[in-house]
């Protein structure tokens, strides 16, 4: 990410992707009707038709290209499929009635709910049938983006199994709601246990944070190296990394998943959407999307493991407020200690510090 650096400060846009299959002769088709798909209301029954349509254009142009693919290795995609409902390129995903996640949630109540984002909410709930307990995320109703989203997060997560992935066990599309359900990540996000900490609650130890970082990295490359095509997960940040027990980390959230390139292309052309302070510069300047723009991210998350900082908090100096450009003055000590940790006490062994500074 050291090339990145001089760029880091860098204004942010956000303009959020309208979904597109990877290509292939019936993507013009498919896009009329997510259109026609936002500005309608279907029966739930009519959209799973839509998903699957969808699974089969995204699965066959994979086909077209894995040719030039052969080299790779791991589980392609295909290889996944035999974890469908069908077996035949469906998502492994249930379809749930927004009765049955009412009843989960108790009706939605304020004391089941987890948190809140700019897509929607997200509620604790126990499935009546398998008495599991779950996460449940209603996408607000209003606007394109959250329908985008919840198409792009089903066949992502529909498609792609990884222990550092969250796992997706089902979604409705009844009438105009739209709800994916999530197995329950117990400890939160990452961001819960980094930032903001009440002063009872413990900080995390050196060897936890080098354990979440370890098992997100490993999320990042089943997407990268092993899926086929690669994914481009697009939104690495703390709240998108929940924490199961023992502090395993695991991906969520794949709304702005995308495509990477695959045969001799070495980008995706695409308008610019992310986090301020995650997205890396030359995505930003450019749209010419990479996997490398998800290492940028990562590397940001490593920044803020190490020194407790958040990627941009305003409650500081100005020469502060950005970590990445932060880091790179010489007013940050150079990754000596006064600079990790300024005001917590944990200890870390020095010869793996001085190994993760190099990165």
């Amino acid at each position: 990410m050291g090339s990145c650096f001089g760029c880091a400060g860098q204004p942010k846009t956000e303009v959020k992707d309208s979904f597109r299959p990877p290509s292939g002769d019936d993507g013009e088709t498919l896009i009329i009707h997510c259109f026609l798909f936002h500005v309608s209301t279907f029966c739930n029954s009519y959209f799973h038709l839509l998903i699957n349509a969808t699974v089969v254009d995204f699965v066959g142009d994979k086909s077209r290209s894995s040719s030039s693919l052969k080299s790779k290795k791991g589980a392609s995609v295909n290889e996944k499929q035999e974890m469908s409902s069908s077996g035949s390129g469906c998502i492994a995903a249930q379809t749930f009635t927004f009765q049955e996640l009412a009843t989960a949630t108790k009706n939605f109540r304020a004391d089941c709910l987890l948190g809140e984002g700019g897509f929607g909410r997200v509620y604790k709930g126990r499935l009546e049938i398998s008495n599991q307990i779950v996460a449940i995320k209603q996408l607000n109703r209003n606007g394109m983006q959250g329908n985008r989203e919840f198409l792009v997060e089903v066949l992502m997560l529909g498609l792609l199994h990884h222990p550092n992935l969250v796992n997706l066990i089902g979604y409705c599309a009844e009438g105009d709601q739209r709800l994916l359900v999530y197995e329950y990540m117990p400890l939160g996000s990452l961001e819960d246990h980094l930032h903001d900490l009440s002063p009872d609650k413990k900080w995390l130890d050196w060897n936890t944070r080098m354990k979440i970082a370890a098992g997100a990295a490993k999320g990042l490359e089943y997407l990268h190296d092993k899926a086929n095509p690669p994914v481009i997960y697009r939104d690495f940040k703390c709240p998108n990394i929940l924490l199961d027990e023992g502090y395993h980390p695991k991906l969520s959230d794949f709304g702005f998943a995308k495509l990477g390139p695959v045969g001799d292309d070495t980008h995706v052309s695409t308008r610019v959407m992310g986090t301020y302070g995650y997205c890396a510069p030359e995505y930003a300047m450019t749209g010419q999307l990479t996997l490398k723009s998800d290492i940028y991210s990562f590397g940001v998350v490593l920044l803020e493991l190490i020194t407790g900082r958040k990627a941009i908090d305003n409650s500081r100096t100005a020469a502060e407020h950005n970590l990445v450009a932060w880091v790179r003055t010489s007013e940050c000590s150079c990754f000596q200690r006064p600079f990790l940790f300024p005001s917590l006490t944990i200890a870390f062994p020095i010869n793996t510090f001085s190994s993760i500074s190099q990165v």
